[in-house]
C-alpha cells in the first residue's frame, strides 16, 4: 500500500536509527513536521537560530560519532545553514540536512521563499539534489546516509518540494544503496606504504605529523601503538589534538600558525616528514616553498584530491587513516631517535610555551585551572584567541575531547556545537570555551540550552576586543585598532589606541544577561576566584552557567608565524 512522502521521511529516520533532529519549521516542512510530531523514538530540538540549528547538529555528530540530521524550511531557512554547511564540510563532519521546497510546479517562478539552495550548497556539500520523483524519494535519502558517513565524511543536502511530502508512492525504503561514480576507496597500496614505511625506518630526523583524519577514522589506538613502537616523535595540527595524551614522551605539541617553536623547527629540519590524516592547509605549512624544507614528504589521506594539491609529496597514499596504521603496525619497530628527540628538547627549553605570569590572570592559568577541575571532559570552542590558547593549553588524554571549527574558522560555533554535544552525551561534562565576539554571534541559543535543560559550562574570555583581528592590528598594522573594539560608540574619538579611562561601559553585561535568561553569571576578575567559579557551575546540573573571565585587551597568542613567511619564521615574544 502506497504511503505519503512524508511518511516515508519519517520511516527513513528510524531506518537510519536517527534518534535526534535539529529542526526550525516554516511553511514548506510543516508537513514534515507535523509527521515527527505523531511519533515519539525521534526527538526534535527546537533551536533559535537556523545557523545555531547546524551547529548543534554538528557538535552532537562530533560528539556521538552519528550521523547529524537536520530539517528546515525552503528560503531563509535554507539559506541560513550554508555557513553550517560549508563548516561540516571542511572539517568532514557527516550531516544530512533537509530543506523545504516549494511545490514542483512553481520551481523557477519566483515564489515565496523560494531559492535555489542546492545550486547555493552544491561546493559546500558532499552531494546536493531537489527530489522530483516521490518514487526516488527512499532511495535518494538512503543515498544520503551513506554519502555522509563513507569515504571522508561530510554533509549532504537533501530538498523536498512540498507536493513530493504529500504525494503518495513506494512505501519501500531501501537496505542498501548502490551509487555509480561513488566508490570510496576501502584499500590501500601496501607497494606505496612499503615504500613509505622504508622511508622512515632509515631517517636520521623522523617526524610524525598527524592531523584531524586520524581522529575521524578513530585509529587512535592504532596510531599510539605505531608511533610507541617506532619511538617517533609527533606533532599534530590542532583538529588532532588529543589524538596522543599530551602528556606523552613522544607528543611534543601542535605546528603551523600559532604552534610551538620546538615543532615548527622539528618540521623545517626533519628528513622525513610521515603525514597522516591532514590536507596541509596554510595554517600548517606558512610559505609553501619553505615547508619541510630538508624532508621526504609522505603523505596518507583518504581523499585523493588532498594529495599534492598544497604541498607536493614523495610518497602519496590514499587510504583510511586506520586502515593504514594497522598495516604499518604489523612492520612496527624500534627505531633510535635519542639523538633527535633530545636536539628538539632542547629547541622546547628555548622557547617554552609559556605566557608571562606577572600580569595577573592570564588565559594560560585559566586553561591550567580548566586542566584542575575537568577529567573526562568535551571540550567545544569557538574561533579566535581563546581558540588558539585551548589548543596550546589545553591537557588531553582518551578521556576528554576537543571539538572546534578548524578549516573554515566559523566565530558563533562554539555555543551551539557546545549543546549539541551535550544533548549528545548528557552524562558527561561539556565546557564551552568561547570569547566575547564569537559568543554573541549565536548568543540566542542560550534559550535552547535553557529549555533543554542543557547545563553546559560557557568560559567567556572577554578582552573587549575582537582578539585575533586586533593582534593583527598591533603587530602589523600600526596599532590602529579598525572595527575591531567592542566597547565603541559613535561618541567615541576616531583614533584611538587602546582601552583608557574615558572608554564607555561594555555592553551588554554578560551576567545580567544570564539572570535575563534565568542562569547563574559569575564574573571572575581573579585567580583566586576560579575554582570556585567552576565548582557552582559544576552544581548547576540542568542549566547552563557563564563565567566571564576578564581578561587583559593586550594579551597576544605567541608563538605567531610571521605572514608569508616559512614556519620557522616565527613572533616568539
Amino acid at each position: 500500500m502506497d504511503i505519503a512522502g512524508r511518511k516515508l521521511f519519517v520511516k527513513a529516520l528510524n531506518e537510519e536509527k536517527v534518534d535526534t533532529v535539529f529542526g526550525y519549521p516554516g511553511g514548506m516542512v510543516t508537513d514534515l513536521f507535523d509527521e515527527l510530531y505523531k511519533q515519539d523514538k525521534i526527538k526534535v530540538v527546537l533551536p533559535r537560530h537556523e545557523q545555531g540549528l547546524i551547529f548543534e547538529a554538528e557538535g552532537y555528530a562530533k560528539a556521538s560519532g552519528k550521523t547529524g540530521v537536520v530539517l528546515v524550511t525552503s528560503g531563509p531557512g535554507a539559506t541560513n545553514i550554508v555557513t553550517g554547511l560549508a563548516d561540516a564540510y571542511y572539517d568532514n563532519v557527516p550531516l544530512v540536512c533537509f530543506t523545504g521546497q516549494v511545490s514542483c510546479n512553481l520551481i523557477g517562478n519566483d515564489a515565496f521563499q523560494e531559492v535555489d539552495i542546492v545550486g547555493m550548497a552544491r561546493s559546500v556539500t558532499k552531494y546536493s539534489i531537489t527530489v522530483k520523483d516521490r518514487q526516488s524519494l527512499g532511495r535518494i535519502i538512503k543515498m544520503a546516509f551513506h554519502i555522509a558517513r563513507t569515504g571522508k565524511p561530510g554533509p549532504v543536502l537533501i530538498d523536498i518540494p512540498k507536493d513530493i511530502q504529500n504525494k503518495s508512492g513506494n512505501p519501500e525504503y531501501p537496505e542498501k544503496v548502490d551509487i555509480r561514480g561513488y566508490k570510496p576507496n576501502n584499500s590501500v597500496h601496501v607497494g606505496q606504504l612499503k615504500k613509505a614505511y622504508k622511508l622512515l625506518k632509515n631517517a636520521k630526523k623522523p617526524l610524525i605529523l598527524a592531523g584531524g583524519g586520524v581522529i575521524l577514522s578513530g585509529a587512535q589506538n592504532e596510531f599510539k601503538s605505531f608511533v610507541e613502537k617506532m619511538n617517533i616523535p609527533v606533532a599534530t595540527t590542532i583538529m588532532a589534538k588529543g589524538v596522543l595524551p599530551t602528556g606523552h614522551p613522544l607528543y611534543i605539541g601542535n605546528g603551523g600558525l600559532h604552534g610551538k617553536y620546538a615543532v615548527n623547527l622539528a618540521i623545517s629540519e626533519c628528513d622525513v616528514l610521515f603525514s597522516i590524516g591532514t590536507r596541509f592547509n596554510d595554517r600548517i605549512t606558512g610559505d609553501l616553498s619553505e615547508f619541510a624544507p630538508k624532508a621526504k614528504i609522505v603523505h596518507v589521506d583518504i581523499d585523493t584530491a588532498s594529495i599534492s594539491r598544497n604541498v607536493v609529496v614523495d610518497v602519496p597514499i590514499v587510504s583510511d587513516a586506520k586502515r593504514a596504521l594497522v598495516k604499518l603496525n604489523e612492520w612496527a619497530e624500534k627505531m633510535d631517535t635519542e639523538q633527535w628527540k633530545k636536539e628538539i628538547f632542547e629547541w622546547e627549553k628555548e622557547y617554552p610555551l609559556e605566557m608571562k605570569r606577572d600580569k595577573g590572570m592570564t588565559p594560560q592559568i585559566i586553561m591550567e585551572h580548566i586542566n584542575a577541575n575537568f577529567e573526562d571532559a568535551i571540550y567545544v570552542t569557538d574561533v579566535g584567541q581563546h581558540q588558539m590558547w585551548a589548543t596550546q593549553y589545553l591537557d588531553m588524554d582518551y578521556k576528554n575531547k576537543l571539538i572546534t571549527s578548524g578549516g573554515l574558522g566559523t566565530m558563533g560555533f562554539g555555543l551551539p556545537a557546545a549543546i549539541g554535544a551535550k544533548i549528545a552525551a548528557p552524562r558527561r561534562e561539556v565546557v564551552c570555551i568561547t570569547g566575547d565576539g564569537g559568543f554573541q554571534m549565536n548568543i540566542q541559543e542560550l534559550a535552547t540550552a535553557v529549555v533543554q535543560q542543557s547545563p553546559v559550562i560557557i568560559c567567556l574570555f572577554n578582552n573587549q576586543y575582537l582578539g585575533m583581528v586586533r593582534q593583527m592590528q598591533q603587530l602589523f598594522y600600526g596599532k590602529r585598532y579598525a572595527a575591531t573594539c567592542l566597547r565603541r560608540r559613535v561618541t567615541c574619538p576616531k583614533n584611538c589606541k587602546g582601552p583608557n579611562e574615558k572608554c564607555p561601559p561594555y555592553t551588554p553585561d554578560f551576567v545580567r544577561l544570564a539572570e535575563s535568561y534565568g542562569i547563574k553569571g559569575i564574573r571572575v576578575e581573579n585567580e583566586s576566584e576560579i575554582d570556585a567559579a567552576f565548582e557552582e557551575a559544576k552544581s548547576n546540573k540542568k542549566m547552563p552557567t557563564i563565567i566571564e573571565f576578564i581578561i587583559a585587551s593586550d594579551e597576544l597568542v605567541l608563538p605567531m608565524v610571521k605572514p608569508g613567511k616559512p614556519v620557522n619564521d616565527m613572533i616568539i615574544n
